[in-house]
């Protein structure tokens, strides 16, 4: 078996051992959903679907963010390592992914533009990622990015190269 292999089938594990979690989360909660399982970008990643579970994604995703440190701790607690879990609810964080980028991109522009350094809104930890690697995709605008101030106004800084 090689490293590729034995990192897949540990984010697998990973994934089930979140599934089963949750699944009793939902049991418990008495909600209906269906959670699928994947590995995107060396992570494993969960989402549940279906039902009303607007209660689980909470206003501006702060109920997810928690239940998400709290799958991981479950993960952590079977496997005795850190995880890198990704958690999504009837697609919150797809959804805020792509509100992200196209408002990077946007930012972008007004930095290529002016020369003059942009600064977002604070941002959990995922979406700042998300714009540090739109940002990053955007090679030929030539900017670069930096997070700066302690949470929770942890905020990406768009600068010009």
């Amino acid at each position: 078996m090689t490293e590729t292999k034995n990192a897949g089938s540990h984010l697998e594990e990973e994934g089930e051992i979140a599934a089963d979690y949750l699944e009793g989360l939902l049991d418990i909660a008495d909600l209906d959903g269906d959670i699928d399982m994947d590995v995107e970008n060396d992570r494993a990643a969960v989402s549940i679907a279906g039902g009303n579970l607007s209660v689980l994604v909470g206003k501006e995703g702060e109920v997810l963010d928690a239940l998400q440190e709290l799958t991981r701790l479950a993960v952590h607690a079977v496997t005795g390592e850190r995880s890198r879990l990704m958690l999504d609810i009837d697609g919150f964080r797809a959804q805020r992914r792509s509100e992200l980028v196209v408002t990077a991109g946007r930012a972008a522009e007004e930095v290529k533009a002016s020369g003059v350094a942009f600064s977002m809104e604070p941002m959990n930890p995922f979406e700042r990622k998300v714009v540090h690697d739109a940002i990053a995709a955007l090679t030929t605008m030539g900017l670069k990015t930096e997070s700066e101030g302690e949470e929770p106004n942890r905020h990406v800084v768009i600068l010009p190269a």
